[in-house]
């Protein structure tokens, strides 16, 4: 068993470094070149006053560089197709998935219960052919038991993971790889890039418990390809 298993007391996997990604997602959205020029368009800038104009006929100038204020919430995203559930026959997970966006904490929301994931909903969508499709849940929660992505971590290469969205379909992708990073170190613009090619990443918490902080020390991150 690798260390760092997830107890089986209700211990709250709190997804802060994931959580920050998407924040880092929301405030790059003013900066181009950044997470944020894949995710969907920014509210309106706040009007500005402009300086009062000479006088002579020529207009007045325009500001080059206002300042964007984003709201606590993101903007209602394109239409997409949903996923709906995910499969990993080899682990015995077959889980419902439901659509998250961004908390007023600035974090990625989560479904409180761990057997039911969250789909990213401002990334790529179930039938996407470019970019990452991004699902995370919860290892465990107080008061519910250890989630089926805690078995995430015994994963293999080559596994078959299966994604079925809201219109019927279903994809099948490839297991690439599975990593441990510590949640100060996870890839953040990779893991939430909307272009390039299609993959789907999958995200939960592992590694050691520090009972100081309340959270697990890494994220354990696995990218499959489309079959």
């Amino acid at each position: 068993m690798l260390p760092g298993t997830p107890r089986k007391t209700g211990l709250r996997c709190v997804m802060t470094t994931l959580g920050a990604l998407v924040t880092a997602a929301c405030l790059a959205a003013c900066t181009p070149g950044g997470v944020g020029a894949d995710l969907p368009p920014s509210a309106e800038s706040p009007p500005t006053t402009p300086s009062p104009a000479p006088p002579s006929p020529a207009p007045a100038p325009t500001p080059t560089s206002a300042v964007d204020v984003r709201p606590g919430t993101l903007p209602t995203p394109a239409a997409s197709v949903a996923p709906v559930s995910l499969g990993i026959p080899s682990l015995a997970i077959d889980m419902p998935v439901t659509d998250v966006g961004v908390a007023d904490t600035g974090q990625m929301e989560l479904p409180i219960d761990p057997a039911v994931a969250g789909w990213y909903r401002y990334g790529a969508d179930a039938v996407s052919t470019s970019g990452r499709i991004l699902i995370a849940a919860h290892v465990d929660a107080v008061d519910y038991p250890i989630g089926p992505l805690a078995r995430l971590r015994d994963v293999p290469a080559g596994e078959t993971v299966r994604l079925t969205a809201a219109d019927g379909t279903s994809r099948e992708f490839v297991v690439e790889s599975l990593t441990y990073y510590e949640k100060t170190a996870l890839p953040t613009d990779e893991l939430f890039q909307r272009g390039g090619p299609s993959a789907l990443v999958l995200v939960t918490c592992g590694g050691p418990f520090d009972s100081q902080t309340g959270h697990y020390r890494d994220n354990v991150v696995a990218v499959a390809v489309p079959r």
